[in-house]
């Protein structure tokens, strides 16, 4: 059975959805003689369905497929659009103990021992970045912060579902930086007491402010999701090394709380939490023509400009 990664190109007729083998592009829709596949998220929309055509055409008919070199195929964010994104709030113990010793504060325990649930901040669908695109914000703000993240792609609707079934629930996964404009997460002028000062929006959503990417491994490819190496460089110097299973709360967790609430739709991404390393823990952030690269073990390397 062939392996092949997920992805959305830009063809002279817009985004679609491309399957990635090695150094070539299919089109997904001329691939499998689906139209309904030709977007990632008509895919997701019928996954189980859509994933099995894409590998049995990849055995039957690829020799016989016009394909693509992928150095000459422009990318885009896997999912245009998701109808939300969902990120996890201070999920990773190494970064919960240096935000601690930044605040100067003793590290807190931690709360999945005392019961307490996983939450989230959502950030809007349209800050997502393509690979490689510039992202242009040091004019917004400046303390602009990187933050790697594994992202899960959810594949069907989602409710009120189990931890032990959560991950039937995942598409598959692809690399994030949750962007992050720091000087602006507490509003000016407000007392430090009051309910008002946070700003999640100003924070966390502007223009690219995820870039994601460069594609969607399916889930059945990744069979252990919360044991991968993530790491990210900024000018080729490495500031987060860790693993993802240094979550607090685990990918399963994450996805059945959420549903628990809100149903969850194919499309939708979760970006579940930041290791140790980002800038804010050393008062370091990032500025016009810097280069940051992420790379998640068995997905791949993503890499966008600052301007």
């Amino acid at each position: 059975m062939t392996g092949y990664k997920l992805a959305t190109y830009q063809s002279m007729q817009g985004p679609r959805a491309g399957i990635v083998v090695d150094e070539t592009v299919f089109d997904a829709a001329e691939l499998t003689g689906e139209h309904a596949y030709a977007s990632v998220l008509g895919m997701l929309e019928a996954w189980q369905k859509a994933d099995a055509a894409v590998r049995a055409a990849l055995d039957k008919r690829a020799s016989q497929t016009k394909a693509m070199p992928l150095v000459q195929t422009r990318l885009r964010a896997p999912v245009l659009w998701p109808s939300a994104i969902y990120c996890a709030g201070a999920n990773y113990s190494d970064h919960a103990a240096e935000m601690a010793k930044r605040a100067n504060r003793p590290e807190e325990p931690n709360p999945k021992t005392l019961g307490l649930k996983p939450w989230h901040f959502i950030k809007a669908s349209r800050t997502l970045a393509d690979p490689g695109a510039t992202v242009t914000a040091t004019s917004y703000t400046q303390k602009l912060d990187w933050e790697v993240e594994l992202a899960a792609v959810i594949g069907k609707a989602a409710k009120n579902v189990s931890v032990e079934n959560a991950l039937d629930y995942v598409a598959g996964y692809t690399a994030a930086n949750d962007l992050s404009a720091r000087d602006l997460s507490r509003r000016p002028h407000i007392p430090d007491t009051s309910t008002f000062k946070s700003d999640w929006i100003g924070q966390k959503s502007f223009d690219g402010a995820c870039p994601l990417g460069p594609w969607i491994v399916p889930a059945q490819d990744i069979p252990d999701p919360d044991n991968l190496a993530i790491k990210l460089w900024v000018n080729d110097v490495i500031k987060q090394d860790s693993n993802t299973s240094k979550m607090i709360y685990n990918i399963a967790e994450q996805i059945a709380h959420i549903s628990s609430g809100i149903t969850l739709h194919p499309g939708d991404i979760i970006l579940t939490g930041t290791p140790a390393g980002v800038g804010s823990a050393r008062n370091e952030f990032l500025k016009a023509g810097d280069v940051v690269k992420i790379e998640i073990e068995r997905i791949g390397t993503l890499t966008n400009t600052i301007a």
